[in-house]
């Protein structure tokens, strides 16, 4: 007689659970914009949902302790003017949001630590140079300030929100880009693609470096996140239009290390990936289920491990940084689920137990960069920073977010009077030192505003020659 071998895992009993009715957040109008993006974040202070606006676009941004309903007048984010399509924690500081929107631009925010008493529509840096609406935004995951947002002008554009500058900008695709994910260190980003095509792009040396055509036979949309080993988490469709997952060797695209056939559904399934536990969490819209796997090194390499199921279809989800998770619970994640007009948080526990687990909680990415933006583009790689949960997270207070534009204005001619010719022998250290700070103050200033012009009177044009 043969006897069923049960896999080890410390994870093989963990289960989603629904917080209490009171603990989640109710009436909020989700946006009803199509777009495959999650509509939702998550960190350790604040939620941020993309809501329904007339005039523009806008989404929510509640402390997390604000739990319950939400007043119909509670103040938005509101500068994009254009419906909002993706928002983005950074993970190196938890007050400052980047979103993207149907009006060509990204923008980065910074959230005051109390709730916010006003409608915010001031960016700390608005960010120009798509030609089309603009549908994903993402941080590096280990240099500071750098964000990478890909459009619908098949461009995809690497910036330092410090300096408001792109700093490399690649159009290797040559059509509409679903997903964008960085690998660990943030040498590399894997993309999909509406060419059916899975790509692993350096974005220093500006170029493809390993591809894959229809790593899914469907011809719907794919996603992919790389691995905390350097693998591709992939999900698609199969030619009979059924849902699959995938894990590819990026090295070696010609066969996957595995491929696992799912359901019929036609929701497109958003991957979740926590590398400390390197198991995957899977969604999709309109689903009613969560599923989660987890990535091993032995066959057949993508475990199923078990399903949250809940009462309404989803409309999105957020993900919580491992830092935000509760230890005293426990938790080994904390997910939300947002319906047409609420958001419902899930905690994922295993077995209770009064003391730290060490197997379940390996030192976690923190807050800190692990290196500078000139660093990155160097060339240097360095892996995230890692901090200890045993005593859990506590979140540090806000830190501003300065911008320091570049003056181009600095080396052009000119041909007023320079401070150079002027006799400043005759003026105290300290005024001169002013004065030159508020010339080059109202420098920088005109040249925004001549930027600004400058794009006003294209997009003037494009509208009167029809081609916008």
């Amino acid at each position: 007689m043969s006897r069923s071998i049960v896999r080890q895992s410390k994870f093989r009993h963990v289960f989603g659970q629904a917080v209490k009715a009171e603990q989640g957040y109710d009436d909020i109008r989700v946006s009803k914009v199509t777009w495959d993006s999650s509509f939702c974040a998550v960190n350790p202070k604040f939620l941020a949902v993309i809501v329904e606006s007339s005039g523009g676009g806008a989404f929510l941004v509640l402390p997390l302790s604000k739990t319950g309903r939400v007043d119909k007048n509670y103040p938005l984010v509101i500068g994009h003017s254009g419906p909002v399509l993706d928002i983005d924690w950074c993970p190196h500081d938890d007050n400052i949001l980047a979103s993207c929107s149907e009006d060509c631009t990204a923008m980065v925010w910074q959230i005051p630590d109390h709730a916010l008493t006003r409608p915010l529509s001031d960016p700390v840096v608005v960010l120009e140079g798509h030609s089309k609406r603009v549908g994903i935004v993402s941080w590096h995951p280990t240099a500071r300030n750098i964000l990478l947002t890909a459009g619908s002008d098949n461009l995809i554009i690497i910036w330092n929100v410090g300096t408001g500058e792109p700093l490399i900008s690649m159009d290797d695709h040559p059509d509409l880009i679903y997903s964008v994910s960085w690998n660990r260190n943030g040498s590399l980003f894997c993309t999909t693609c509406k060419d059916r095509r899975l790509r692993v792009c350096d974005p220093r040396k500006r170029e493809v470096v390993a591809e894959r055509l229809a790593p899914h036979e469907g011809i719907r949309p794919m996603r992919a996140i790389f691995t905390r080993d350097g693998n591709i988490f992939t999900t698609g469709f199969t030619r009979m239009s059924q849902r699959e997952l995938g894990l590819w060797d990026p090295t070696n695209f010609e066969e996957p290390i595995a491929l696992l056939e799912l359901d019929t559904s036609n929701g497109v399934l958003l991957p979740y990936y926590d590398p400390d536990a390197n198991m995957v969490y899977l969604c999709g819209k309109g689903d009613s289920s969560v599923r989660y796997f987890e990535i091993t090194e032995e066959p057949p390499y993508v475990h199923y491990l078990n399903t949250f199921s809940s009462k309404e279809p989803q409309r999105g989800m957020g993900f919580m940084p491992k830092r935000g998770v509760d230890v005293s619970k426990c938790e080994i994640l904390y997910f939300l689920l947002h319906t047409n007009v609420s958001v419902v948080p899930l905690i994922f526990p295993v077995a209770q137990s009064d003391l730290f687990q060490d197997d379940l909680y390996p030192d976690t990415a923190g807050p800190e960069p692990a290196m500078e933006p000139e660093e990155w583009l160097d060339g240097r790689d360095e892996d995230p920073i890692l901090v200890s949960m045993r005593q859990g997270y506590v979140p540090p207070k806000s830190r501003e977010l300065k911008v320091v534009k570049k003056n181009v204005l600095d080396s052009r001619p000119t041909t007023r009077r320079s401070m150079s010719t002027l006799d400043t022998n005759s003026l105290p250290p300290q005024l001169l030192e002013r004065l030159l700070e508020e010339i080059q103050n109202l420098k920088a200033t005109v040249l925004s505003q001549e930027k600004r012009i400058c794009d006003l009177e294209n997009k003037l044009s494009q509208y009167t020659n029809g081609s916008a």
